[in-house]
């Protein structure tokens, strides 16, 4: 009878038999890795959305000025301080304020002529007066001072329609009165406008993007096209003016309130035989969304910016 193997024999003659990875496991490990390569962001992100949905602590804090945002485990940037993490900014009223305005029509060089309503003979000026008042807490009077320092070496960009440009030329109002004449410059390139504060080394902007896409309605000047047409994945198109800033205020919503169909352009607008189709408002609307909120996530950085997004408002006129 032979003796038993010792355990150290047994072990070494494991070792000396490799067992191979059959072709079709390999395959399959081969193909796992590819899409966790290729995907691994969207994958990130699904992921850390549903660790979010599945905790109890509280998910929303409001800072001065800068909205609502999700639950932070470390300061996000730009927010001054906190408030009451149960206090809905959305919910109030607006509330006559004395105080209002906080800068005059006519001491702002920046308003477009034919958004001067003073200078165009509007008799009352109590529509400057109304500020927002949240039903649960107070918002923090604007601090210029404090603003063009939150600013300082830092770029802060609008990019919608002229809704949003208002926003900008109203931000550019709020703070352009602390700068001395020679420290401040106002320049356009096509669809982009630069504010510049030079002692701050910081930039205010807009840019002219009424559907975020790449549309017929991109001149900055000349865009009332009756038939608009957006272009599918196009947001790169105008996404590479974007890259580097660290303050992001997006708006689209009026320019696809057509009440028809909206025409969706595949290709390319070189392209001489066009290949267009057509979405109702919602699934085009959804579609420009999609696209925004990707490029957020890819050219975005989190723990340094920060990005807003406005949807409905109101027309000029009302």
């Amino acid at each position: 009878m032979k003796p038993p193997l010792s355990s150290s024999s047994s072990s070494s003659s494991v070792l000396r038999k490799p067992r191979h990875l059959s072709p079709y496991l390999f395959s399959l490990l081969a193909f796992i890795v590819f899409v966790a390569i290729l995907y691994g962001e969207d994958v990130a992100c699904v992921f850390n959305q549903q660790l979010q949905l599945g905790s109890d602590s509280p998910r929303y804090f409001t800072g001065p000025f800068f909205g609502v945002e999700k639950k932070r485990e470390k300061a996000l940037p730009f927010a001054i301080g906190k408030t009451d993490p149960s206090c809905d900014i959305f919910s109030g009223r607006w509330v006559y304020d004395e105080s209002r305005p906080l800068y005059e029509e006519s001491d702002c060089p920046y308003i477009q002529p034919q958004l001067t309503c003073l200078e165009h003979g509007r008799p009352e000026t109590n529509y400057q007066h109304w500020r927002w008042q949240p039903n649960g807490c107070d918002l923090p009077r604007f601090n210029a001072t404090l603003m063009l320092e939150t600013l300082r070496g830092k770029r802060m960009m609008f990019v919608g329609d002229s809704l949003n440009r208002g926003q900008y030329v109203s931000m550019v109002c709020l703070l352009h009165k602390l700068i001395p004449e020679d420290g401040k410059s106002m320049e356009t390139f096509d669809s982009l406008t630069v504010f510049t504060a030079k002692e701050y080394n910081a930039t205010i902007e807009f840019y002219w993007a009424p559907f975020i896409l790449e549309s017929n309605s991109d001149n900055a000047v000349i865009h009332r096209v009756s038939d608009r047409i957006v272009r599918k994945g196009s947001i790169n198109k105008h996404g590479k003016h974007w890259k580097g800033v660290d303050i992001m205020v997006f708006n689209t919503y009026l320019w696809w309130m057509t009440g028809l169909k909206m025409k969706i352009l595949r290709g390319s607008f070189d392209d001489e035989a066009k290949d267009i189709m057509e979405l109702s408002t919602e699934d085009a609307y959804r579609m420009a969304m999609r696209s925004m909120l990707r490029w957020v996530r890819i050219n975005m950085d989190r723990k340094k910016t920060r990005v807003f997004f406005t949807s409905m408002s109101p027309t000029h006129a009302k």
